[in-house]
């Protein structure tokens, strides 16, 4: 399956883990911004197509992710082709993501929070975490080089009405509107068959942004967790 991906000649400095297109736009199009305002380079690997669904289809839903990717100015993207609603950390989707993690090098991984309605969230999470370890592995027959990505974080994009303190919120302020108009790509998802009378699917996700925005005295913020200690080697950040 992977090796119906390309990839960059350069590693990348962050890679976001989707299970579905339009997760990683939901959950962290404002980090995804920002890391690439500040010369970073980023890609998003979507575990599945995210199909069926009532309104999609796998063309439409190619080319909804297409233009989101667009906006967010990814340096690569890609997609495992995994089953979407059935999605599972098996031993073989375990080795082919630790063969993309080999191949493209990431220093950082983004993952869905751990808690979710979605069994395909949950699953992703113990794929992504099981994953990270096997692609330090010698001795193999996956692709690439040994690699082990430093730290592994985790987005906001859950199907439970929960409000989980949050090991840091970044200020997303300067990036909204982009972040905004890669979530309106995914027109099939998000407006296609929803009630567009207030409160809107998006009136709902600027409230949530606001409300982590005002959580840190920004108006607009993004919520991340960690399971270990976030190390820093300076204060500035801060203040």
């Amino acid at each position: 399956m992977t090796a119906a991906l390309s990839f960059p000649a350069d590693p990348l400095d962050v890679l976001v883990i989707a299970p579905h297109p339009d997760d990683a736009e939901l959950g962290m199009a404002g980090a995804i911004l920002r890391y690439k305002a500040d010369g970073y380079r980023v890609g998003v690997l979507d575990l599945t197509s995210g199909e069926p669904t009532p309104f999609g289809s796998l063309e439409l839903r190619a080319q909804e992710t297409a233009e989101a990717t667009k906006i967010l100015k990814l340096d690569w993207r890609g997609n495992l082709g995994l089953p979407n609603r059935s999605l599972q950390s098996t031993l073989e989707n375990r080795a082919l993501l630790a063969g993309v993690f080999r191949q493209l090098r990431p220093r950082l991984l983004f993952s869905p929070y751990w808690v979710d309605a979605h069994p395909d969230h949950v699953a992703a999470v113990d794929l992504i975490e099981a994953a990270r370890f096997w692609s330090k592995l010698t001795k193999t027959d996956m692709p690439g080089e040994p690699h082990h990505p430093a730290r592994v974080l985790y987005y906001h994009c859950v199907h439970l009405r929960l409000v989980e303190k949050p090991a840091f919120v970044l200020d997303i302020s300067p990036f909204w509107e982009q972040k905004l108009a890669s979530i309106q790509c995914y027109r099939s998802q998000f407006v296609t068959g929803r009630p567009q009378t207030p409160p809107t699917f998006v009136d709902r996700l600027r409230d949530q942004a606001a409300y982590w925005g005002w959580s840190i005295g920004t108006t607009y913020g993004e919520a991340f967790h960690s399971r270990e200690p976030l190390g820093f080697s300076s204060l500035r950040d801060l203040l």
